[in-house]
């Protein structure tokens, strides 16, 4: 029977946070499938899948005291492994503007409306801490078509005061 969970894990970042931890994944026999690890700020956080043999609470002690030694915050959940059903987003949105409190919401709110099925997501704060510039990279899916969708990002980007492109990503190439 496959045992998988889900690790999140954030704390400062530091060298060795990786090592150790897949170390420790890979000593409990466990089998990475998809990951994401990232710096963000002064933080590094990591969300991966593993399957392991042992029980979620093995799994759980084992961890404990490599993030106390490293002091990072963790979370296991149990889950469906559910790998190689991947979803291939067909549009990439960028906006940026002077950064504004409700940005992201607003912004998601009006491509959800247009139909958009957001995969992946990445902000950064730019510019200078005087006039700082927001800006959010999106892929997505435009379950409503890419006319409807484009529509509504130039009606969010008129009333934000924010550049919004958007681009159809061509999944047949290659």
């Amino acid at each position: 029977m496959e045992n998988w969970l889900m690790l999140t894990l954030v704390g400062k970042d530091r060298a060795g946070i990786v090592a150790k931890i897949s170390q420790a994944l890979f000593d409990l026999n466990g089998n990475l499938g998809e990951t994401s690890m990232t710096r963000l700020g002064g933080n590094f956080t990591i969300m991966l899948m593993v399957c392991v043999p042992e029980k979620k609470s093995v799994v759980q002690k084992k961890l404990q005291t490599i993030c106390d030694e490293l002091e990072l915050f963790f979370h296991l959940d149990e889950i469906e492994g559910e790998l190689h059903q991947h979803i291939e987003p067909d549009v990439r949105i960028s906006i940026h503007g002077a950064d504004q409190a409700g940005i992201v919401a607003r912004a998601t709110g009006s491509l959800a409306e247009a139909g958009l099925n957001i995969l992946n997501l990445e902000s950064d704060v730019g510019g200078h801490p005087d006039s700082p510039v927001y800006v959010m990279h999106i892929e997505g899916v435009a379950g409503m078509g890419l006319v409807n969708l484009e529509k509504a990002l130039q009606k969010f980007s008129r009333e934000n005061d924010v550049v919004a492109r958007m681009a159809p990503i061509d999944t047949m190439v290659g």
